[in-house]
C-alpha cells in the first residue's frame, strides 16, 4: 500500500517561512506526480501547487511569488518552500499523489496524505 506523509507545518510569524515535506513511501521504483492542496479554516480544499513531468511548477495564484514547489523523483518525494506567509496562508497542508505507471506502481488512484498543519500569527 502506498503511503503518503506530509511533515514541516508549524506556527510562524506573519512573514516567516516554512518548508514542508512530502514522502510516498511502498512502492520504491514508481514514480508519482505530486501536488500540494491546502484547506483553510471554513473553506473547501483547494489547489496550491503541482510539478508537471517536464519538472515546470504550477501555483495557485494566491501564493506565486511566494511558494516554491520542488520534486525529487528518485526519492518520492515533494517540498514546498514557503516565504513570506500570511495570517490567510493558515490551514492543513496535503500532498496529493498519483502514480505515473513507470515501474511497479500501485493502482491509479489519487493519494493523500493526512495533511500538515500551518498556523501563521499576526
Amino acid at each position: 500500500m502506498l503511503d503518503v506523509v506530509e511533515t514541516g507545518g508549524g506556527s510562524v510569524q506573519s512573514g516567516g517561512s516554512l518548508r514542508l515535506s512530502c514522502a510516498a513511501t511502498g512502492y520504491p521504483h514508481c514514480s508519482y506526480d505530486m501536488s500540494w492542496y491546502r484547506q483553510r479554516p471554513g473553506k473547501e480544499r483547494e489547489f496550491v501547487s503541482t510539478i508537471d513531468r517536464d519538472g515546470r511548477p504550477t501555483y495557485a495564484e494566491a501564493v506565486e511569488g511566494r511558494f516554491t514547489a520542488s520534486h525529487d523523483n528518485n526519492k518520492n518525494m515533494a517540498y514546498l518552500q514557503m516565504n513570506s506567509l500570511k495570517p490567510e496562508d493558515t490551514g492543513m497542508y496535503y500532498c496529493k499523489c498519483f502514480p505515473r505507471g513507470i515501474g511497479y506502481c500501485p493502482p491509479s488512484l489519487d493519494y493523500w496524505g493526512r495533511g500538515t498543519q500551518v498556523t501563521i500569527s499576526s
